[in-house]
């Protein structure tokens, strides 16, 4: 058994297999690639799943690919959001996803964008297990443990009926954090990689960011505690601070500028935890439907999860710690899905905005998939377990809601809707105060007069962050201009800052002008806290520059050295 031979035999891996490292990506690449192109078959035949996020995502895309064609390098304002009265989407949810997505816009074409993004995420998340599974595992059942984390029951959940293409995204990551932790207790550096880990949760999506930390901080403190050791939760202090500077550029001005909008509808009757629990019922039957879809696969992930970590605690014998510690981890995520912890729910910091408890398996997965390589050795039983998470995935299709579906006419509507200035829905939660989209002209002009005044007007440049118009008036009156009131946006007439008032009851945007000619500008400036924020990234990252720069340019020089290369 001291063999490179046995140490695989007993499924623990040695310390290389005697190939290329190139080589030895090959086979989980292609694996996870191949899975999650099967999870995409459906697509060919009934279309792009239209699940309860995608349109906020599509939509996302086409907004910044158009910013970026008129200049805008990071876009802050949605403009066609409610209908071309726009929202500060951009300001608030993490920049990741609709920048790939925008990228994969750019470069592909529109119908299958989504579909590509999907495999693409599905493609990480997998090969991010598989890095963490060679850890304890040999190849082979590192690969079976990427393929099914890649593909894995809470995975087609999102695909087929969320559509959380962000949160889907952010399945890469937590393997990663993971191995930096294992690593942290084998006392190597992990400040730094886990500092990049925690401002890349931050800026993929917001509340697997939170589960991700509050996940840290439960496996930092139980392996603390169990190896006597508080430099570990150093470590985890120092990482979470650099983590949030580094993200500071987002995250500060997203926490700042809560008070402009309407944050608190984000846990609103229905997107609040109490209303999502497992198994829970409401006044809306198309949320009890998914309900039931989401409790019957969470069930069932928790069962397995628990049953695969009892057989795999022999082989974890020797890393009891690291054991407790994901079976620690399995129990909190299992039971924050329920009820009994609704206080905690109340009263943890940001936990409810989460919103929806059975989120949580998102960790849960990743837990259910290391475990199962772990504890089912023979490849029967794997396959047992993957025919009937299947199942659970087939009856919940077949017997309780099917997914719903978008044609390729319906993304080329949303193309339409953009490039002719229709504009689309916007978000409860972004949507600025005072603004009441429902009560706005969804089919009014960029800018009329609001009184009895005649105007000529002239509209030169309409970008989404920049407006340019003249206004030749008969007398001084109010321009209703076809723009929610939000404080970044500064207006100027005739050169001169004039405070722009809100419509009452639709909180649309009134510019005063004086009689005769008007030269008014309206430009979505650089408030104070965007400029501080993106100071504290920048420093942030010029500290590890400082502190890590040589480090990493000898290794890089160690690595090109041609001894080196295989």
């Amino acid at each position: 058994m001291g063999s490179e031979s046995g140490r695989e035999s007993a499924g623990l891996r040695g310390s290389h297999d005697g190939r290329p490292p190139t080589s030895l990506l090959w086979a989980p690449l292609t694996t996870v690639a191949i899975a999650a192109f099967l999870v995409e078959i459906p697509f060919f035949f009934l279309g792009t799943p239209s699940g309860h996020d995608v349109e906020f995502h599509t939509y996302s895309w086409l907004e910044v690919l158009a910013q970026w064609k008129q200049g805008v390098f990071y876009p802050r304002w949605a403009a066609m959001a409610h209908f071309a009265y726009g929202e500060p989407r951009f300001v608030f949810y993490p920049p990741v996803s609709w920048t790939l997505g925008a990228a994969l816009s750019a470069i592909l074409p529109w119908t299958i964008v989504p579909d590509v993004y999907v495999w693409l995420a599905l493609l990480a998340a997998g090969v991010s297990m598989f890095v963490l599974a060679r850890e304890w595992l040999d190849r082979r059942d590192a690969i079976f443990a990427a393929t099914f984390y890649a593909v894995n029951p809470y995975h087609l959940v999102i695909v087929y009926w969320r559509s959380a293409l962000a949160e889907l995204l952010a399945s890469c990551l937590l393997p990663l954090l993971l191995l930096l932790i294992l690593r942290a207790t084998e006392g190597r550096r992990v400040i730094v990689p886990l500092g990049l880990l925690l401002a890349a949760a931050w800026l993929t999506n917001a509340p697997a960011a939170v589960m991700i930390h509050y996940s840290l901080a439960l496996l930092i403190i139980v392996i603390a505690w169990q190896r006597r050791s508080p430099r570990l939760v150093r470590t985890a202090a120092v990482a979470i601070a650099l983590g949030a500077a580094l993200a500071a550029f987002y995250l500060f001005p997203a926490i700042y500028e809560q008070r402009w909008v309407n944050i608190t509808e984000a846990v609103s009757a229905g997107s609040r935890p109490a209303d999502n629990f497992l198994f829970i019922h409401t006044s809306d039957a198309d949320h009890d439907h998914f309900n039931r879809i989401i409790s019957l696969v969470a069930v069932a992930e928790i069962a397995v999860t628990f049953v695969a970590a009892w057989a795999a605690r022999a082989l974890l014998r020797n890393k009891q710690t690291v054991w407790l510690a994901l079976v620690g981890w399995a129990i909190a995520c299992s039971a924050l899905m329920f009820p009994v912890t609704s206080l905690l729910w109340n009263f943890l910091p940001k936990l409810q905005f989460m919103q929806f408890p059975w989120r949580w398996m998102l960790c849960l997965s990743m837990i259910l998939s290391l475990f199962l390589a772990l504890g089912a050795k023979r490849w029967w039983a794997r396959a047992t377990v993957c025919v009937a998470m299947l199942a659970v995935i087939a009856f919940a299709w077949a017997r309780v809601q099917g997914p719903w579906w978008d044609q390729a006419a319906d993304l080329r509507e949303m193309q339409d809707n953009m490039a002719t200035g229709v504009g689309y829905e916007g978000t409860d939660e972004y949507t600025p105060v005072g603004a009441d989209p429902a009560a706005v002209e969804k089919d009014a002009r960029r800018v009329t007069v609001n009184g009895p005044a005649h105007a000529a007007i002239h509209v030169f440049k309409w970008d989404a962050e920049s407006k340019f118009f003249t206004a030749d008036m008969s007398v001084a009156d109010d321009l209703a201009v076809r723009l929610f009131v939000y404080p970044a946006w500064r207006v100027e007439v005739n050169g001169n800052v004039v405070h722009a008032r809100e419509r009452e009851g639709t909180g649309q945007m009134l510019v005063p002008v004086v009689a005769g000619s008007n030269r008014v500008h309206i430009r979505f400036v650089r408030t104070w806290d965007r400029t501080w924020g993106g100071w504290i990234s920048v420093i942030a990252f010029m500290l590890i520059l400082v502190l890590q720069g040589p480090r990493w340019v000898a290794a890089g020089w160690r690595l090109a050295r041609p001894e080196t290369i295989v």
